[in-house]
């Protein structure tokens, strides 16, 4: 009985068991578990295996049974243990795979970047090449025609061109061009319609501020991007040539703290495809640093001008001071006194005293307009003149009249001389004066204790050939002063652009009439050092006192 109905049903039990130990080990193998996991699961599989072999053995169902609750609970720990690493599994893939995809190529985006990238690179290069323009008498223009070329490359332009402003005349000014630029102004009638010639007449060409598309933008200070030529009133068309149809344009002022300083300008001719908004953008953005890369090289050239300007005025200022009368011989019959004091980069009073014979001592009191070495050599002529003439025995005026046509025609008119020629005879007591220009004086006369101008009105040395002086001649008696001065005495200033005027000289004079003509010029002195304090002067200041004894 026990055998028929037992044996059948254990065999259905031992497949069934197979079954089961077959599935735990195929999901050992195929499914990603940690180690703990595992060991779980054959922990599991032993248990089964062990029940199943002593129901086999012992035909009691209580031995199976038990090793079906262990297998439960070790399952049950083993899926509670493992839910955690499966999710785990299950997610860190996917964020990988997340991670190590390939981004989606854009064309656009890429073309954008590099292009960026063109523009920064040239704008590094603009700067580098004005650095090295610094020592290179051409390398404003080297730099301009690199500029050009680099913006005409980046746009696609087909020609570009740039300007400058000369703010002296209010024009803009062409100074480099390249590649093909249809003129968008009125050609000169007379100019042929031939493609070198149109060039030429563009590369030399200057534009009034205002007029013109160049001129308008240089005024405005607006960036235009045009597209519609034909519809614009600013612009002119040159037909029926097709070299001369109008196409697009960029145009773009080039400024730098505010102030405009020349335009960049670029055309695509009539065929080629219009300049868009990247296009004026990008051109924008390269202006700027076009912009800021000229503007170095005009601060260089200026602190560079500046420094030969200040070498040169330092170095004229040296000789004007070694040409001054020396102070340390007498004179008879008379005591004299005097000051200089130099403005900066001025260099245009001279003085000097020569005793020529026994019966002449000559007081020459000189104010070159100008400033720095121009100034200087026309000192320089002055002097030379002077020295030799005074020695004949020709009257005052005569002396100056030839100076002057020594000087006349030998310099520039905008380096004239004022000068005073007082010659003193000690022997008869007499003063004889001759004047060219303004150039004042005073005498004081001590039997008066009045103070009379000495002033003729003529023109000043070096400006008409034909010029004759006169001579003022006049006694003079022991105690009489006689003061000659140049206009940057009188018309120094104080803090409050007040100036020093002739009247404090006359009081002084007359204050300090019993003291030497030392005394009576460091008197003077002092009292306009005192009125100036620290205000800047913009003229030579030089004092000449003669005191007949």
């Amino acid at each position: 009985m026990f055998t028929s109905n037992v044996i059948p049903s254990t065999v259905a039990l031992i497949a069934g068991i197979a079954g089961l130990l077959i599935f735990s080990l195929i999901t050992i193998i195929t499914k990603k578990k940690s180690n703990d996991d595992i060991k779980f699961d054959i922990a599991a599989c032993i248990v089964i295996l062990a029940g199943a072999v002593l129901l086999f053995v012992t035909s009691n169902f209580l031995f199976f049974g038990a090793s079906i609750f262990i297998y439960s609970v070790l399952t049950f720990f083993a899926g509670k243990k493992s839910k955690p690493v499966e999710e785990k599994i299950e997610s860190e893939p996917l964020e990988a795979v997340q991670e190590e995809e390939e981004p989606v190529y854009d064309p656009e985006e890429d073309a954008e970047k590099q292009m960026q990238n063109e523009v920064l690179k040239a704008g590094r290069d603009f700067m580098v090449k004005a650095s090295e323009s610094f020592s290179d008498s051409d390398g404003l223009l080297k730099l301009l025609d690199t500029i050009n070329k680099s913006v005409i490359d980046i746009t696609k332009s087909d020609g570009g061109a740039i300007l400058l402003i000369d703010e002296f005349d209010d024009i803009i000014t062409v100074k480099t061009f390249t590649g093909a630029f249809p003129p968008p102004y009125q050609l000169p009638q007379d100019l042929p319609h031939k493609i070198a010639r149109v060039e030429t007449s563009f590369r030399f060409a200057q534009f009034p501020l205002g007029e013109t598309i160049f001129g308008i933008a240089a005024t405005t200070g607006k960036a235009e991007l045009i597209t519609d030529p034909l519809n614009d009133s600013r612009i002119f068309q040159n037909e029926p040539e097709d070299f001369l149809k109008l196409g697009s344009y960029i145009i773009i002022p080039m400024i730098v703290k505010g102030t405009v300083i020349g335009v960049l300008a670029l055309a695509r001719k009539f065929e080629s495809p219009k300049f868009n908004e990247t296009d004026f953008s990008n051109a924008q953005i390269l202006t700027d640093f076009a912009s800021c890369a000229i503007q170095n090289v005009f601060s260089y050239q200026e602190i560079a001008e500046h420094s030969e300007l200040t070498k040169e005025s330092e170095i004229a200022c040296q000789l004007q001071k070694n040409m001054h009368a020396k102070t340390s011989f007498t004179i008879p019959g008379a005591s004299f006194g005097c000051f200089f004091t130099g403005t900066e980069g001025v260099c245009g009073d001279y003085f000097d005293v020569i005793p020529c014979r026994k019966d002449r001592i000559a007081f020459i009191l000189a104010d070159v307009a100008g400033k720095g070495m121009n100034s200087l050599i026309v000192m320089v002529m002055i002097r030379a003149i002077m020295q030799l003439v005074v020695n004949t025995q020709k009257t005052a005026a005569t002396i100056l009249t030839w100076t002057n046509r020594g000087i006349t025609g030998k310099i520039n008119i905008d380096h004239f001389a004022s000068l005073v020629l007082a010659n003193y005879d000690s022997e008869n007591k007499k003063m004889q004066i001759a004047t060219a220009g303004n150039a004042p004086g005073l005498i004081y006369h001590e039997s008066t204790k009045e103070i009379e101008a000495l002033q003729i009105t003529s023109d000043p040395i070096g400006v008409d050939k034909a010029t004759v002086y006169t001579d003022i001649e006049f006694p003079v008696e022991s105690g009489d002063i006689i003061v000659l001065y140049t206009d940057g005495l009188v018309e120094a200033v104080d803090a409050n652009s007040r100036q020093y005027g002739v009247d404090n000289i006359k009081r002084l004079i007359k204050e300090n009439a019993n003291l030497k003509a030392t005394d009576i010029s460091n008197k003077i002195k002092k009292s306009l050092k005192e009125f100036c304090g620290s205000a800047k002067q913009h003229d030579d200041q030089t004092l000449l006192v003669i005191k007949i004894q």
